[in-house]
Parts: structure tokens; sequence; C-alpha cells
């Protein structure tokens, strides 16, 4: 079966940040999910845009931009100029006035567009921008820290995603929380990737290919 893994860098040992690249790309990671956060749209700050750029030149591989701020339209310029064709920006629809401006500015310039749903958004709260996005991520948790506990009633919403996935045409990923048995359950039930963290695979104390590869030889 196959699904996509991508790692939470702000997981990552930051006093080694390029040696972390090499070794997650090196261990067959699918792509880097960069977590910004302003401190105003969620309690806290993760990465800046100066780490995401690094991060840009550091890999080949897609970046997973996850935009935790503010009115994201009125940055959205500085963090579509540092990226590449093909990588992902997820906004969260309640941080701004007109969610479908900012994903139209994602798409023109060459990404791929997508939105963020909070475990207290409901899904007919976003259900016109279903049919603009071509990724949703589903986060598991309260967004803003890493090593939060699941919460189970997000299930239900990723149940009533897969069932609209095919008609609007997006993929569904799964960030939050993530361990072997949601991959177990979930992946075969058609979610398309899973951001790793602490969970799963950064703190772990094994090489990051033993863990990823682990992931990918689980049995369905």
């Amino acid at each position: 079966m196959e699904f996509e893994l991508t790692a939470s860098m702000m997981c990552a040992d930051y006093g080694n940040l390029e040696r972390e690249v090499k070794n997650l790309e090196d261990g067959g990671i699918d792509s880097f999910h960069i977590d910004i956060m302003d401190g105003r749209y969620v309690p806290n700050f993760a990465m800046s845009l100066n780490d995401m750029r690094f991060i840009a030149k550091a890999t080949k591989k897609p970046l997973d931009v996850h935009l935790m701020i503010e009115h994201p339209n009125n940055h959205i310029d500085l963090f579509l100029r540092y990226l590449r064709q093909g990588d992902t920006v997820y906004i969260h629809p309640e941080a701004e006035y007109h969610p479908s401006t900012t994903l139209q500015s994602i798409i023109n310039a060459g990404m791929i567009p997508g939105i963020a749903i909070n475990p207290g958004t409901s899904v007919e709260t976003v259900m016109e921008m279903l049919r603009i996005v071509k990724r949703v991520l589903v986060m598991s948790v309260n967004p803003g820290n890493a090593g939060q506990m699941y919460l189970p009633y997000v299930g239900k919403k990723i149940t009533k995603l897969l069932s609209m996935k095919e008609d609007m045409d997006f993929e569904i990923y799964w960030d939050g929380a993530c361990s072997a048995d949601k991959i177990l359950e979930f992946a075969p039930k058609g979610v398309k990737g899973f951001v790793l963290g602490t969970t799963l695979l950064f703190g772990k104390g094994k090489p990051y290919g033993e863990t990823i590869q682990n992931i990918r030889k689980l049995k369905f």
C-alpha cells in the first residue's frame, strides 16, 4: 500500500539542521513539513521564514508549508517567492477574511493549494473550499504544539472527508499524534499522507531510515 510520509521539522535538532535534512532524505522521507506560527493564531512560535528558506535550499524533496498565522494573504508572497512549483502551502480558513483569495495566490504561483482543518472546525464550514484545494490537512490535535494527545472524534471527520474526496478531487493528510496504529487504520481507508513528529519519528534514538522503513513495512 502506498502512502506518503512527511517529517515535521519543528521537531528536528536545530543544532544540526542540515544533517537532519540529509539523514531524513537519505532515510526515505517523502517531503518536509514546515510549521510557521506567529504567536497569534496559535499560542506558540515555531519555524521561521529563514528556516523554510534553508530547508528549501538543502533538499530537492517537496516542502509542505503549514501557515498557522493570522491573515496569511498579507504575507503570502514572502513565502511563495522561496518555494518551488509542486510545493504545498496550507492555510487555516478561520485565519483569513477571504481564504479563497489566498488560495488563488498559491495556485497562481504554481504551488499546491491546501487547507488545514482544526479539530473544532466542521467540514460543513469549509465545503466550498474543498472544490478549490488539492490537499486537506486534518489536525488530529489542536494546533500549536508537538506531543499532544489524539482527539478521537477527528476520525469521524476523516470518514466524512473520505466520502467526498473523489467527487471534489482532493487528497487527505493527517497531522498530529501520528502513531503506527493510526496509519494502519486510516491509510487503507484512503488517507494519502501522514506528518511524522515526536510520536513516531523524532527523539527515538534510532536512525530515521530504520524508522521510516519499519513504517513502510507495516502489515495491513
